[in-house]
């Protein structure tokens, strides 16, 4: 296997934490550069040059001619596929199982993401409230979580009982629950304590303070911290989109 040398893109959201927590895992030495989104770094040249889409995170794999990977779930699987030779994450020689793993990855992808991600702008980032959609969002999240807690009856991890890819993929977004309009997910106890079992992960927990402490962490402890970086926020996105 190529020794890595591998550059990190990213901030502490809880998209860009992904990536942080399977190099952690796997125990991958790399650098990290903190992209501060609120100047637009993420649009520089020289970072659409990485990610033309001028998203976080992103990763520059200099052990192979520089080779750019971006988007969170395409930066997971480059990283076991190319540096998990003792199949940590995601099995390689078990088809059956490793589709599961990556079924998984992709219902994160597909629905966790994206749905957190639109429920995090109108409880936290949109100037103005929007009732509907916040509840709109908080319903569908509630039916995802409800997935992810009758998958978990009886079982620690989401695919053969152990830690994978599966696990943690869904694992930076689900436990930020009361950032997206959730304040307590005690109905899906299954899901509760798959949340406290990874918490006790010291590679994760490790790869949730990279590049910056953890925020969501900061957030549910302290309110007004919440509070103040919605206030930046809201600036942020009248400046943006000139509302």
């Amino acid at each position: 296997m190529t020794t890595p040398d591998i550059t990190l893109y990213t901030t502490g959201t809880q998209n860009g934490v992904k990536p942080g927590i399977i190099l952690e895992e796997l125990g991958i030495p790399y650098k990290v550069k903190n992209i501060e989104l609120r100047k637009n770094q993420q649009y520089e040249p020289w970072f659409l040059k990485i990610n033309p889409n001028g998203k976080i995170p992103a990763i520059v794999d200099h052990s192979k001619d520089d080779f750019p990977v971006f988007e969170s779930t395409a930066i997971a699987i480059y990283l076991c596929e190319n540096y998990d030779p003792e199949e940590k994450l995601l099995p390689k020689n078990d088809p059956k199982l490793r589709s599961q793993v990556i079924q998984w990855v992709m219902f994160e992808a597909s629905g966790i993401g994206p749905t957190q991600g639109q429920s995090n702008f109108y409880c936290r980032f949109n100037p103005e409230k929007v009732p509907f959609a916040i509840n709109k969002c908080a319903n569908e999240i509630k039916r995802i979580y409800g997935v992810l807690n009758k998958s978990l009856e009886g079982k620690e991890y989401l695919v053969g009982n152990k830690f994978t890819l599966a696990d943690a993929m869904s694992y930076p977004m689900v436990r930020g629950h009361f950032f997206s309009g959730v304040e307590s997910i005690d109905e899906f106890p299954n899901l509760k304590a798959w949340i406290e079992r990874i918490d006790a992960r010291p590679a994760t927990q490790k790869g949730l303070n990279v590049p910056v402490p953890d925020k969501m962490k900061e957030f549910q402890e302290n309110p007004e911290k919440l509070e103040e970086f919605e206030k930046l926020m809201h600036i942020y996105f009248k400046d943006r989109f000139k509302i």
